[in-house]
């Protein structure tokens, strides 16, 4: 087989493989900013957070205090 060389040299760079920082770049950038995020949202992202949990709480204590619920008897928290 018979590769002239303009052949040779695309397949040459096209296999070449490269020497790069980009994926570390991006990955520290990424997080240096959700550092950021969490300093100057911290009280925010709090408060977030706990109404999200607060509001799963409620959704499984509603669950669970459904008579019949899953086929088990009632089971109310006091």
């Amino acid at each position: 087989m018979n590769i002239n060389p303009l052949m040779k040299f695309i397949i040459y760079y096209a296999t070449k493989k490269e020497e790069g920082l980009d994926g570390i770049l991006v990955t520290i950038g990424l997080c240096i900013i959700a550092l950021l995020l969490c300093v100057v949202m911290k009280d925010s992202l709090t408060e977030f957070i706990q109404t999200i949990v607060k509001a799963m709480t409620d959704s499984a204590k509603g669950i669970l205090s459904t008579p019949g619920a899953f086929g088990l008897p009632d089971m109310r928290f006091v």
